[in-house]
């Protein structure tokens, strides 16, 4: 069960990272051309749920059981702990929000609660690291960075509140302030906003409704809120390939749509996984130019992949939905 990771290439290749959540291990693969290979697999706490990069060489897992960011270095194809972070919550997620020379921004937020975190990071002086914590909303899950949103010169953080039926945002110039409503999902209680990615020009931010049947976008230019019809319950995330083409994930399927001005839907197209496809990145894993993308399932199969790379390119082998 791979409830998060991240897939990084570089000049030396692409390697892979990722957490097995029920067996509580930080996993590294290399990835070259079509072939995965296990490098190492370190053990944590109970529960981790999520892993990124900072640096070719650098490591963060968010670990529930141990209320902590981990922090590992990758050492001829070994991953060695050299910092554990105590945040004072259960991270459920981990992003890497502002990086320069050699200081590393980190926010994490809660698997439930209304905290999150700011960890400033700096690996060279881990004396100098510091946590701060604000107060956001009820379950800030999968927080993202984006552009611009309305009202605001510059861009800044948005996550969708799993139990407040809103989605907040908070300013890059005031990352440490109050987090403020950027929308409210104005339906019925059954509605819960899962997870929100913006567009690639940062002109609209969607937002994958966990049950209902439909879904939707924001303009983030004019406040405009569009409903997209869904062909099924619930998807758990969304991934943006331009404004107008998003892939939507549920259980062991990938819808992708293609939109409309208003939010029309003009075509949709399908792709099996191999279970709950709770994370989604798009990257060029086999470096033959076309983007790829990867699957990362919280709840796999029997017998299935908890991670596993769709090669692109995408729209054009997903099957048609028939009439």
């Amino acid at each position: 069960m791979a409830w998060g990771g991240q897939l990084r290439c570089g000049a030396a290749g692409c390697r892979l990272v990722t957490v097995e959540h029920e067996k509580s291990t930080v996993v590294l693969y290399e990835v070259q051309g079509r072939q995965a290979r296990l490098l190492d697999r370190q053990p944590v706490a109970y529960h981790p749920d999520g892993a990124i990069w900072l640096t070719d060489d650098l490591v963060v897992a968010a670990v529930e059981g141990s209320f902590s960011l981990d922090v590992f270095r990758v050492v001829q194809g070994r991953l060695q702990l050299i910092r554990q972070i105590p945040v004072g919550l259960s991270p459920r997620d981990v992003v890497l929000v502002q990086a320069s020379e050699g200081r590393f921004r980190l926010l994490a937020t809660p698997y439930s609660g209304k905290e999150v975190a700011w960890v400033e990071y700096v690996p060279d002086q881990p004396e100098a690291t510091r946590v701060q914590r604000a107060k956001w909303c009820e379950a800030p899950w999968h927080p993202v960075r984006v552009q611009r949103a309305p009202g605001v010169p510059g861009g800044g953080v948005v996550a969708a509140c799993l139990d407040e039926k809103r989605v907040v945002f908070v300013p890059e110039d005031n990352l440490l302030g109050a987090a403020r409503t950027l929308l409210t999902v104005p339906v019925d209680a059954q509605i819960v906003p899962r997870q929100t990615r913006p567009s690639p020009s940062g002109r609209w931010l969607y937002v994958a409704l966990e049950t209902g049947g439909r879904n939707l976008r924001f303009n983030m230019d004019s406040g405009e809120l569009q409903w997209i019809a869904a062909p099924l319950l619930g998807t758990v995330s969304v991934l943006p390939l331009t404004d107008d083409l998003v892939i939507w994930a549920a259980d062991s399927r990938l819808y992708l749509q293609r939109l409309g001005a208003d939010g029309t839907v003009l075509e949709t197209r399908w792709l099996p996984v191999d279970g709950f496809a709770t994370g989604l990145q798009l990257v060029d894993a086999d470096a033959d130019g076309v983007q790829d993308l990867v699957v990362y399932n919280s709840a796999a199969l029997p017998k299935k992949m908890g991670v596993e790379i769709i090669y692109g390119p995408l729209w054009e082998q997903a099957q048609p939905q028939m009439p």
